[in-house]
């Protein structure tokens, strides 16, 4: 490991101490600290970027999109808990970072990418360095997969105005959903949606947050908040 990537594992514990009083969680899961420490994030970031890939901050990868921060990326791994035999669904592929730091904590990973050219860009990174348990799709998220569902997590790495319920409906009884919840470029929350065993759902806010937007599918309404974030 390099002093770089120690170093940003050390700024996630400290970052985690620090938001422990908004999120409970003072101390990341010890799985989810070897899974940021075994993805090279130098990988997935673009060429004039790989000196600043252990940075603890988005960086753009082009297309209006970016490289979420590591400490963001390891927080949203662990709310949703995790086990080896879950199958995860995340929204917003963007590089794959995220996609192949979950690959190594579960089953299977199905990722969807809106943008044709992050997707296909993704799918040939994670191929050539070894994914085997990453499935990459094109399409909107906005509507998950439902050919796959019921997942065991989900995962989405951009910002909604508001909760789709058919992510919510894709949710096995028992799961969770990490989201953030907002205006584009305003202020967002990152929700925690977990959906109980008789299927009725509780969200509770995390903290405050900044993603880019999540792009919308043709048929989507933006306007329509179905299960809208509450906020405090």
């Amino acid at each position: 490991m390099s002093k770089k990537q120690e170093n940003m594992l050390e700024t996630i514990r400290q970052q985690a101490i620090m938001t422990a009083p908004y999120t409970g969680r003072a101390v990341f899961d010890k799985r989810v600290m070897q899974a940021m420490q075994a993805v090279d994030r130098e990988m997935f970031v673009s060429e004039r970027d790989k000196d600043l890939a252990f940075e603890d901050h988005p960086l753009p990868i082009g297309y209006g999109q970016t490289i979420s921060q590591p400490y963001m990326v390891a927080l949203m791994t662990d709310l949703v808990d995790v086990t080896t035999e879950d199958v995860v669904l995340e929204i917003g592929t963007g590089s794959g970072y995220q996609a192949a730091v979950l690959s190594h904590l579960v089953r299977q990973v199905l990722t969807i990418e809106k943008i044709p050219e992050l997707a296909e860009s993704a799918k040939q990174r994670l191929k050539t360095l070894g994914y085997e348990n990453i499935e990459v799709r094109n399409g909107s998220g906005y509507h998950g997969w439902k050919e796959k569902a019921p997942f065991d997590a989900i995962i989405v790495t951009a910002a909604a105005t508001h909760i789709p319920p058919s992510l919510v409906d894709q949710l096995k009884p028992g799961a969770r959903m990490v989201i953030p919840v907002g205006l584009p470029y305003m202020y967002q929350e990152l929700m925690l949606v977990t959906k109980g065993k008789g299927g009725a759902t509780h969200t509770d806010s995390v903290l405050g947050v900044s993603f880019v937007p999540l792009v919308m599918a043709d048929d989507e309404d933006p306007v329509n908040p179905c299960n809208s974030a509450n906020s405090g």
